[in-house]
């Protein structure tokens, strides 16, 4: 069944086009047309016999049934984050972070993260590299440039390359193939991720070709209203056909949301956890919304950290050998959050191979981090960081396991 075909639900509260309004829309046109939604239908917390047993009881069920199936109603993913309590959130990080265990042991993958332009056409209001901002001081990597990060990251021993930048016309697909080619070429066996928005099924197809190996590409919401008025130009659609285009090619696909948007619900975020099930993401990226001083979203609250290791937990019950970063994000709003990020079951750490002169210049959000344990030049650091917390830094491909499931299951 195709991600097209599977239907996205959405809570009734959404932000009217108009500015920093609210609105309640009729419920029967607020939603996105996507049928046969796949979920676990029985739901724990509306069974009268566990009503009676109450709440520890009914929070227990519900973390054990994830563990054990991987899955669980809608409703009782949003009954479990409405009323979980602290003894309940142990026990299901603990969980969590079993199956990461399980699946990946105590390895934590290391990404050298190439920022390499912040040049983007897109208009994300919460974003400071938009193209609306005229305060960003803008730079472009050169494929030299982009080389020397590379030849840096290889003498540091890393065996995957992020290439992330914002939708930058001048970047068009031969320019994309030919850096790639030069990458897997010059450094045999590397693994490359692409993190450059959307483009067309033949542009991915090209890059494919050209020997990208994993394409990130968070969908961020699949609150359509909310999707709207956070890109004014852009749909959901198209984000979610990117998504599905992805995945046709073959790509280890990466989705994700932000933890903390204005007016998010419990059942927004059960939306996301259910797109992302569905999708069957061998990435996913979740991290707070941070806000940038220079946007139009400058006043609003960022997103917390209880509230994304609850996420990044609960993907992990769903997704159990889904490839999990503990984002530069959640290390940006809490000393803390590395460390929480992998307690609850995150593998990967992306620390940054940009030119030391061009980080603070990919400014996505206030105070990201980009130097200390952020910096890809700090391996030592970093791994005495890792180690300290119990775990080991890995240095090698690190693909997803997902796509080991993938291969015997289509060979039933």
């Amino acid at each position: 069944m195709s991600v097209k075909d599977k239907k996205i639900r959405i809570n009734s509260y959404v932000i009217a086009a108009s500015e920093w309004e609210r609105r309640k829309l009729n419920p029967i046109n607020n939603k996105l047309v996507f049928e046969n939604m796949k979920e676990d239908s029985f739901s724990i917390c509306l069974d009268g016999e566990n009503l009676k047993k109450g709440k520890k009881y009914i929070q227990k069920s519900i973390i054990d049934k994830l563990y054990k199936n991987n899955d669980a109603s809608d409703e009782d993913l949003i009954w479990l984050i409405d009323n979980i309590d602290k003894e309940g959130k142990k026990y299901l990080f603990e969980k969590s972070k079993s199956l990461r265990d399980k699946h990946y042991g105590k390895k934590v993958y290391m990404r050298g993260l190439i920022e390499f332009t912040n040049y983007c056409k897109r208009e994300c209001r919460y974003c400071g590299i938009n193209v609306y901002n005229k305060k960003a001081v803008r730079y472009r990597l050169t494929k030299e440039e982009i080389l020397d990060c590379c030849e840096n990251g290889k003498k540091l021993g890393y065996s995957t390359f992020v290439l992330q930048g914002g939708e930058d016309p001048y970047f068009k697909d031969e320019i994309m193939a030919d850096i790639v080619k030069t990458i897997k070429s010059r450094y045999k066996g590397c693994a490359v991720t692409l993190s450059i928005g959307e483009r067309s099924f033949e542009s991915y197809k090209i890059l494919k070709e050209a020997g990208v190996d994993r394409f990130l590409l968070r969908h961020e919401t699949v609150n359509e209203e909310l999707y709207k008025w956070l890109h004014p130009k852009s749909e959901l659609e198209s984000r979610i056909n990117c998504l599905e285009n992805l995945k046709k090619l073959g790509y280890q696909t990466g989705a994700g949301f932000m933890v903390g948007l204005p007016w998010y619900t419990t059942k927004d975020y059960v939306g996301d956890l259910r797109f992302i099930k569905n999708l069957q993401a061998e990435m996913v990226g979740i991290g707070p919304y941070i806000t940038h001083q220079d946007t139009s979203m400058k006043n609003y609250k960022s997103g917390d950290l209880e509230t994304t290791i609850l996420m990044l937990s609960l993907v992990r019950m769903l997704l159990p050998k889904v490839l999990l970063p503990a984002t530069t994000a959640l290390g940006t709003i809490s000393k803390y959050g590395r460390q929480a990020g992998l307690d609850v079951g995150c593998n990967v750490i992306m620390p940054n191979l940009s030119p030391k002169n061009h980080r603070k210049d990919y400014s996505l959000y206030n105070n990201k981090k980009s130097s200390g344990s952020e910096s890809a030049e700090a391996l030592k650091l970093i791994k005495d960081e890792i180690e300290s917390y119990g775990y080991e830094c890995d240095m090698g491909r690190g693909d997803s396991k997902m796509i080991e499931s993938s291969i015997t299951s289509s060979k039933k």
